[in-house]
């Protein structure tokens, strides 16, 4: 009868509680498991988690790259793809975070590559335009050191 009034209050979604005279004991207790009869397997299983590989953004390179002789805007544009990365991978998208960790590096190599290439051509102009000159004066200086009338120093 206590069953019957049991499931009749689960079904009409009530609750009572119904005076006990015993302990309900018909769920197995820790300390009164049965034992298991079945062969356990002896070998373990493991799972190897590597570390997960978080992509550099490259920030400090390309604030420098933008501050030094940026003068065709890759420094600027590195640095745009730096903090998409970083924010990519604060937020926790790692593959954007490495997409955009790959262009930040891309721009970076290619401002340093500006940078040093142009301060270089400069230099190689610079010398090559000083011969050059030297060169035109020293052409110069024996034009007009020409005598035209060898003659004209004996007349005198």
């Amino acid at each position: 009868m206590i069953s019957h009034q049991r499931s009749l209050a689960a079904t009409t979604g009530e609750l009572r509680i119904l005076p006990s005279r015993t302990m309900d004991t018909s769920y197995p207790r820790e300390d009164y498991l049965p034992m298991t009869s079945r062969k356990q397997d002896t070998s373990p299983t493991v799972i190897t988690i590597g570390p997960s590989v978080v992509p550099r953004d490259h920030l400090i390179w390309s604030i420098f790259n933008t501050i030094y002789m940026n003068l065709c805007c890759f420094g600027l544009v590195a640095l745009v793809y730096s903090v998409k990365a970083r924010d990519q991978k604060v937020a926790g998208d790692i593959e954007a975070a490495r997409h955009f960790s790959s262009k930040a590096k891309c721009y970076n190599i290619l401002a340093m590559v500006w940078n040093l290439l142009l301060p270089l051509l400069i230099i190689a102009l610079v010398i090559t335009g000083v011969i050059h000159l030297s060169k035109l004066a020293q052409e110069s200086m024996d034009f007009f050191n020409y005598k035209f009338f060898p003659n004209d120093d004996d007349r005198k």
